[in-house]
């Protein structure tokens, strides 16, 4: 599964953007369960938060959905923490 993650907005609107594969990762089936979660609880049109929030792209295996702090699922938050955090 490849799960890539958009971030924009913020004070300074800087885009940040990271992707994983999980094809080698003993965690796969957490993550698994993460994205599904996640696409699940996303919108299918970007959506806006507060002033000076992140707003989220979500693409697990093509398709994409949006969520915008501070609305995130727990499964949202979790997922783009991970693939900010250790993506490429």
């Amino acid at each position: 599964m490849r799960i890539q993650v958009t971030r924009t907005g913020g004070f300074a609107g800087i885009v940040r953007q990271a992707e994983i594969d999980t094809a080698d990762r003993t965690d796969a089936p957490h993550v698994h369960a993460l994205a599904r979660e996640a696409v699940a609880g996303g919108l299918r049109a970007p959506s806006y938060g507060v002033p000076d929030g992140f707003h989220y792209e979500i693409t697990v295996d093509g398709r994409s959905v949006y969520c915008a702090d501070p609305k995130l699922t727990d499964s949202q938050r979790e997922l783009v923490s991970l693939v900010l955090r250790e993506g490429a």
